[in-house]
């Protein structure tokens, strides 16, 4: 995760003129800047360690907290994508028979996509390995630290929220 000198991220280059750059904008390119490193390396993990990618582990994630199941729709609003690419990559989870696709009965427009035992296994494996690369990548900050983020950030959160569309 270290970063090579040559690559130099938007917040480290803003820092290289600070004072032509209000607080707001660092703030933001902090954010981006953690968002897009610690992304970076989950990818990396699950493509190594489990062959997979990030999407499907979303869409894992998803499902695993809906036993029932969800509708496209509603996958591709919590996963803050189009349609399109959720039907995509049901179909191919479908084919490596993690998820099960059903129709409603009363609607046989509307498909209801939920994990096979299969698909909970992998998703098992793969939500303890990803716990452990949490732990492991916020080590140095501590859970007085954490707790304060996570007060702060919900204060940014809301801020945000109250100019545009809940998320």
């Amino acid at each position: 995760m270290n970063q090579k000198p040559d690559q130099l991220d938007s917040e480290t280059k803003v820092l290289e003129a600070p004072h032509e750059h209000k607080d707001e904008l660092r703030l933001w390119l902090r954010l981006l800047t953690c968002t897009t490193l610690i992304e970076g390396e989950i990818r990396k993990r699950l493509a190594d360690e489990f062959g997979t990618t990030l999407p499907r582990f979303d869409l894992f994630a998803q499902l695993e907290r809906a036993p029932a199941g969800m509708t496209l729709g509603d996958l591709s609003r919590r996963m803050m994508v189009t349609n399109g690419n959720v039907t995509g990559l049901v179909e191919r989870l479908v084919e490596s028979g993690h998820v099960e696709r059903s129709s409603l009965p009363n609607d046989r427009r509307v498909q209801i996509v939920k994990l096979t035992q299969k698909g909970k296994a992998s998703f098992s494996r793969m939500a303890k390995a990803h716990e452990e690369w949490l732990a492991e990548l916020f080590a140095q900050i501590s859970q007085k630290d954490i707790t304060e983020l996570l007060r702060r950030l919900k204060k940014l959160k809301d801020s945000v929220s109250s100019h545009g569309p809940e998320i």
